[in-house]
C-alpha cells in the first residue's frame, strides 16, 4: 500500500487541531496545580497538609491518565484516531465543569481521576495521526508544532488563574474543550489506519507488547526515557513553595508563577528539540541533550540557597527548557511500532510517564524521611535521568522510519501492509 497523498489544506488543519487540543489539554493537565492553595484552602484544608493532600489529588489524576492511556489507545487502534480525539476532550471537558462544583478533598480527587482518564487520549492520538499522515522526513515538524503550541495552555491556566477564581478557572477549561469539539468536525482519519481496519489484523491488542521480550524491552525503554520530566513539573515546580523554604527563599516562591514559567521554557524546548532533531537527523542525540541539560538546570535549583523570586523565574524557565523534548519522546514512541498497535503505544506511553509520578512520589516521600527534601529532590532527578539514558542508549534510531508496516500478533503471526 502507498501511503495516500494528503493535501495540504488538510494536513495543516489537522495540526492546529491537534495543537489546540494539546493546549486545553495542557490547560486543563496543570490547573490543579496552579490552583491547589487556593482550592485547598476553600475547602478547608490545613496549612500543614497542603502537600501531602496535594500529592493525594495529583496522583489520583496521573492514576487516571495511567488508566485513560490503555483505554484510549487501544480505542484508538481499534475504532480509529478520529473517535478518541473526540471522546477524550467530551470526558475532560465535562469533568473539568464538575471539578469547580467541589466542597472536599475526595470529591476533588475523584473527579480529578475522572478528567485524568479524559486527558489521557488526546496527545497519542494528535501525534499518531500526524505521524501517520505526513510525509517521514519532515513529521518532526508536525509534531514540534503540536507541542509548541500546545504546551502554551499552562500559560493561559495561570492567566485565567490570576484574574477568576479557582472554580471558574476550571469552568473555563472545560467551556475551551467543549467548543473545541466543533472546529474537529471535518478532521479526516489517517490512511493507515484505514487500510489496517479493512484487514482482519489484530487492531489494538495490547497483548501484542508482551508476547515478545525485544518488543517489551523497546516499549518499556520509550517510556523510560520520559520519566524525568515530570519529576521536574510534578515535584520540583509544583513543590517550590516548600522547595524556597527549604532554601532559605526570602518570600515564598509561587507554583502558578513557576508553572507559568516552566511552560514557557517547555514550548521553547519542545520547538528547539524538534528542529535540532531535524538537524542532525536523529532523535537519540536530541534527546541525550537535554537529559544533560535536566542534570544541570535541576542542580542549579537545588543548590541556590536563599532563592529570590527572580532567580526562580530565570531557573523555571531553564528547568522547563530542559525537559522539552516531551513531543520528541512520544514521536519516538510512534516510531518505533507498527500501525495496528501504534495508538497504543503513542497514547499509554506519555501517560504511563505521567502515571509514573505516583511511585516517583512515594519514592521521593521515603527519602524526605531519611535525608530532607532538598538532598531527596537530588537523589530521585539523578536516578531517573540515569534510568533515561540507558534506556534510550537501547532503542534505535527511529528519524526518518517507514511507518508502513504492522507487528506480529499476539498469536506471532506477522503482517505487513501491502
Amino acid at each position: 500500500m502507498s501511503k495516500p497523498e494528503s493535501s495540504k489544506r488538510n494536513i495543516i488543519l489537522l495540526i492546529i487541531v491537534a495543537a489546540l487540543g494539546y493546549f486545553v489539554d495542557i490547560y486543563d493537565l496543570v490547573l490543579f496545580s496552579v490552583v491547589r492553595i487556593e482550592s485547598f484552602h476553600d475547602i478547608g484544608i490545613k496549612e500543614d497538609k497542603m502537600r501531602v493532600m496535594g500529592e493525594y489529588v495529583l496522583n489520583m489524576q496521573m492514576g487516571g491518565l495511567l488508566l485513560g492511556g490503555i483505554i484510549w489507545g487501544i480505542i484508538g487502534d481499534k475504532l480509529g484516531r478520529i473517535k478518541v480525539l473526540f471522546g477524550s476532550i467530551l470526558l475532560y471537558s465535562l469533568a473539568n465543569i464538575a471539578n469547580g462544583l467541589v466542597t472536599d478533598i475526595n470529591s476533588y480527587a475523584i473527579i480529578r481521576f475522572i478528567a485524568g482518564i479524559g486527558l489521557a487520549g488526546e496527545l497519542g492520538a494528535g501525534i499518531t495521526l500526524i505521524s501517520e499522515t505526513m510525509r517521514k522526513e519532515h513529521r518532526g515538524y508536525g509534531t514540534m508544532l503540536v507541542a509548541g503550541v500546545g504546551v502554551l495552555g499552562a500559560l493561559a491556566a495561570v492567566a485565567v488563574s490570576q484574574h477568576f477564581s479557582w472554580q471558574t478557572s476550571y469552568f473555563v477549561g472545560g467551556g475551551m474543550g467543549l467548543l473545541l469539539l466543533l472546529l474537529r468536525i471535518g478532521t479526516f482519519e489517517s490512511g493507515m489506519f484505514k487500510s489496517v481496519s479493512e484487514s482482519n489484523v489484530s487492531k489494538g491488542d495490547i497483548r501484542i507488547l508482551f508476547t515478545n521480550r525485544e518488543r517489551f524491552l523497546k516499549y518499556l525503554y520509550c517510556i523510560c526515557i520520559g520519566l524525568p520530566i515530570w519529576f521536574v513539573v510534578g515535584i520540583l515546580v509544583t513543590q517550590s513553595p516548600e522547595f524556597g523554604k527549604a532554601l532559605g527563599a526570602p518570600q515564598t516562591l509561587s507554583a502558578a508563577t513557576g508553572i507559568m514559567f516552566t511552560y514557557i521554557g517547555i514550548s521553547v524546548g519542545d520547538i528547539f528539540a524538534g528542529l535540532f532533531a531535524q538537524l542532525t537527523k536523529s532523535r537519540k542525540a536530541t534527546v541525550f541533550v537535554f537529559q544533560i541539560l535536566i542534570i544541570i538546570s535541576s542542580t542549579i535549583y537545588l543548590s541556590s540557597t536563599g532563592l529570590t523570586n527572580s532567580a526562580f523565574v530565570w531557573l523555571c524557565l531553564f528547568m522547563g527548557f530542559a525537559v522539552g523534548y516531551w513531543a520528541t519522546f512520544v514521536t519516538i514512541s510512534a516510531e518505533q511500532f507498527g500501525t495496528n498497535i501504534r495508538s497504543t503505544v503513542t497514547t499509554t506511553a506519555p501517560n504511563f510517564v505521567r502515571g509514573a509520578l505516583i511511585p516517583t512520589t512515594f519514592l521521593f516521600e521515603f527519602f524526605v524521611k531519611q535525608f530532607g527534601i532538598i538532598y531527596s529532590a537530588y537523589i530521585v532527578v539523578f536516578l531517573l535521568t540515569a534510568i533515561a539514558m540507558f534506556a534510550l542508549s537501547q532503542l534505535k534510531e527511529s528519524f526518518s522510519k517507514d511507518l508502513d508496516y504492522l507487528e506480529e500478533d499476539a498469536t506471532g503471526q506477522h503482517n505487513i501492509l501491502s
